[in-house]
């Protein structure tokens, strides 16, 4: 296997994420012993952000900084995990609100698409929507 930043960037699906942990300067974090579960939006995802957001947090590293590491949650924690749970403490420090009611789960606003992509040091699960904290 590989680790987390190897893994999202070998699936294709995860450029602009891959490019936004280079540019926060995250990669060696992620890269790190861990473990940790990162909650990961696709390339569409980032599309629905309205036009210029991206260009603009690039420019703009603690806040991209911020938003990046509100999708990662410290530990291994897998689906049957995730469904148990009503919230999750960020690395960035705010919850992540969980609702695993309704079949799907919700993270915040999203919806995962791929639970349990596993990776060296630790678990990536796909969503369809840029987590962004209060």
């Amino acid at each position: 296997m590989a680790d987390i930043i190897d893994t999202a960037a070998n699936a294709g699906s995860f450029q602009t994420l891959v490019s936004a942990v280079k540019a926060a300067n995250l990669v060696e974090t992620l890269k790190g012993a861990g473990p940790f579960t990162v909650f990961a939006p696709t390339d569409e995802a980032f599309k629905k952000l309205p036009e210029g957001t991206v260009d603009a947090l690039l420019k703009d590293i603690p806040k991209l900084s911020k938003i990046l590491t509100y999708h990662v949650v410290s530990g291994q924690v897998t689906s049957a995990d995730v469904v148990k749970l009503s919230s999750a403490k960020t690395v960035e420090g705010s919850e992540l609100k969980i609702d695993a009611s309704n079949g799907g789960v919700k993270v915040n606003n999203a919806t995962v698409i791929k639970p349990d992509v596993d990776a060296d040091n630790g678990v990536i699960h796909v969503i369809d929507t840029v987590l962004i904290p209060a």
